[in-house]
């Protein structure tokens, strides 16, 4: 019997084979790469600070918290958030103010519960 992985697209579910994932998996590392160019490091801190952040304080992040946390000046945090939520997948703003997204989590509801081994809890993106 041959192995198969669901894979969905859209609304889609398809069944592909293993093998043919696992090819498809060897060139995520350049895709991945490629996606992150833009990414300086004060933006790995403003994503990872806020990925940490949200599950420990259940609520949206304001920018100015970003900024006062990290010493980055806000006009420049305000720019970054705007660069991260712009390039999809990395935040998204609550009702374009605080930040209520950081893939992989969110403090909105989505259906997809999280629960850490500090129990914390969260919803996932």
């Amino acid at each position: 019997m041959s192995n198969y992985v669901l894979i969905g697209r859209g609304r889609a579910i398809s069944r592909i084979p293993q093998a043919e994932w696992e090819e498809e998996l060897k060139s995520a590392p350049g895709v991945i790469s490629k996606r992150l160019n833009f990414m300086s490091d004060e933006h790995h801190q403003v994503r990872n600070f806020v990925v940490r952040e949200l599950p420990r304080m259940d609520q949206p992040i304001a920018v100015s918290t970003i900024s006062d946390a990290l010493g980055i000046p806000l006009q420049r945090t305000m720019s970054i958030v705007s660069d991260l939520e712009r390039n999809l997948f990395f935040l998204v703003r609550h009702g374009g103010k605080e930040v209520s997204w950081a893939f992989p989590v969110t403090v909105e509801q989505t259906g997809h519960h999280l629960t850490f081994s500090t129990g914390e809890r969260l919803e996932a993106a």
